[in-house]
């Protein structure tokens, strides 16, 4: 039976794809994606049979890989990052109650929180939240209840997608809703171009970044309560040293 593999290529660098990873992108002689996507891959996978659609495009796509397990071919469908958190892991399943003769695995990969987290030292040592701040398919209402809700519960929070052409002010405006409830001093941290050309993080307050341009190649974490900037890393302490 032929099979669809939603496969996370993490941030982009080629020793950061997992090896379950390259072994399903070695395996499948498809592989479908976001045309940025593919770009990163292309070149270690030369031999293969590329499909891609642009942005806003997904269900097609989705659509697209199914067709093509149906005529018996294993298909690789790549997203950055991991493909079940803000991938196509989900849209997959969804369309994939129309095809039940395909069968399905999920690939996981590392994830920009996992990823910034590295570069940047420690700071999701605790409880957190991830939020998208794209309004593309999430109403602006309801993530600014979630970064309310994030705030006052002292979770440390990691925004993605933080800024973009069109919303260019969005970060500084989810950081105004959380200095409703945090320290201006909180410590926050910004990790750029995770595992690719360019690679980069900051350490500043939430005071500072409210007025921090930033894109869609940055991920944001803010500190909780006691989130620190230590030896020039950002930590966000357990609590083992109390134990």
């Amino acid at each position: 039976m032929s099979k669809i593999y939603v496969t996370g290529l993490g941030p982009g660098a080629k020793d950061q794809m997992t090896i379950r990873a390259r072994k399903v992108l070695e395996h499948c002689p498809v592989i479908i994606g976001y045309t940025v996507y593919i770009d990163l891959i292309r070149d270690q996978f030369p031999d293969k049979e590329y499909l891609s659609t642009p942005m806003r495009r997904e269900a097609d796509r989705c659509r697209m890989a199914f067709e093509e397990a149906v005529k018996g071919r294993d298909v690789a469908m790549v997203c950055s990052g991991d493909a079940g958190v803000y991938g196509m892991a989900g849209l997959i399943c969804e369309i994939g109650k129309d095809y039940p003769q395909v069968e399905i695995e999920i690939v996981p990969g590392i994830t920009a929180a996992s990823g910034g987290a590295a570069i940047l030292g420690a700071p999701l040592m605790h409880d957190f939240a991830v939020i998208s701040l794209s309004d593309l398919l999430t109403p602006w209402e309801t993530i600014e209840k979630r970064l309310r809700a994030a705030a006052e519960a002292d979770f440390v929070i990691c925004l993605y997608n933080p800024s973009s052409r069109k919303r260019s002010d969005y970060l500084e405006k989810a950081c105004g809703m959380i200095l409703d409830s945090r320290d201006p001093k909180t410590v926050c941290g910004i990790a750029r171009n995770i595992g690719r050309d360019g690679e980069s993080c900051q350490i500043l307050t939430l005071e500072q970044l409210k007025d921090t341009k930033v894109d869609m190649f940055s991920t944001v974490f803010i500190g909780n309560s006691k989130t620190m900037k230590l030896n020039g890393r950002m930590v966000t302490p357990r609590g083992y040293k109390d134990v």
